[in-house]
C-alpha cells in the first residue's frame, strides 16, 4: 500500500474525530451571555482536544512524509494509534459535562497517554521496517518531547484525584509543548 493512502485514510478519521467533537458541543436555548457561561468547561475540554488532534495531525502528516514504504505493520500500528484519538471525543465531552471532576480528568489523561503511546509504537513499527539509518530515525532524535509526554500524562493520572486543576494543567503544558513546531522532520526532508 501506499502511504498517500494510509494518510488519506487517517486525515478522513481524524477529520471524522474533530467533527464529533464539535458536534457534542450544546447550544444553549437562550440568547444570552449567560446561557453561554454555563458552557465554559465544555467549551475550555473542546479546544485543549482541538488542539491536541490538531498536533497529532500534523505531526503524523510529517511523520508520513518521512516514511519510504507502509508495511502490514505499519497499517496496524496506524489503525491502534487512530483508535486512541477516536476516544477523545467521549473522554472529552465527559470531562466538560462534569465540569473536570477527578475521574473524567483521570480517563482523559489515560486516553492521551494511550494515544501517546501508540503514536511511539507507529513511529517505532516505521523506523523498524525502514531500519536506523532511515530518515524518520535520523529525524527523530533523541525524541525528549516524546519521550517526557507520557511521563506528564501519568503523573496527571495520578493528581486528577488530588489536585485536579494541576491535571489539567499538565496536559495544557504538555499540549503547549507540541504546540511549538517540531522541525527535525522537516529540516531532515529539506534535506
Amino acid at each position: 500500500m501506499g502511504k498517500g493512502r494510509l494518510e488519506a485514510f487517517s486525515d478522513g478519521v481524524i477529520a471524522i474525530i474533530i467533527t464529533i467533537m464539535v458536534l457534542e458541543l450544546k447550544i444553549p436555548h437562550e440568547a444570552t451571555f449567560g446561557a453561554l457561561s454555563e458552557l465554559w468547561p465544555t467549551l475550555l475540554s473542546y479546544a485543549l482536544s482541538f488542539v491536541y488532534v490538531g498536533i497529532y495531525w500534523n505531526n503524523h502528516h510529517h511523520m508520513l512524509h518521512a516514511t519510504d514504504a507502509v508495511t502490514g505493520g505499519v497499517m496496524w500500528a496506524n489503525l491502534h494509534f487512530l483508535f486512541w484519538l477516536s476516544l477523545f471525543p467521549f473522554v472529552t465531552g465527559w470531562m466538560g459535562e462534569n465540569h473536570f471532576d477527578s475521574v473524567p480528568t483521570a480517563l482523559y489523561g489515560v486516553v492521551l497517554l494511550m494515544a501517546a503511546l501508540a503514536y511511539f509504537l507507529l513511529q517505532t513499527v516505521i523506523v523498524r521496517s525502514q531500519g536506523e539509518h532511515s530518515r524518520l530515525r535520523r529525524a527523530l532524535g533523541r525524541d525528549f518531547k516524546g519521550k517526557i509526554s507520557p511521563v506528564l500524562y501519568a503523573t496527571a493520572i495520578a493528581l486528577a484525584f488530588v489536585q485536579r486543576w494541576i491535571a489539567d494543567l499538565i496536559y495544557v503544558a504538555v499540549a503547549m509543548m507540541w504546540l511549538v513546531p517540531d522541525r527535525r522532520i522537516e529540516s531532515r526532508l529539506k534535506a
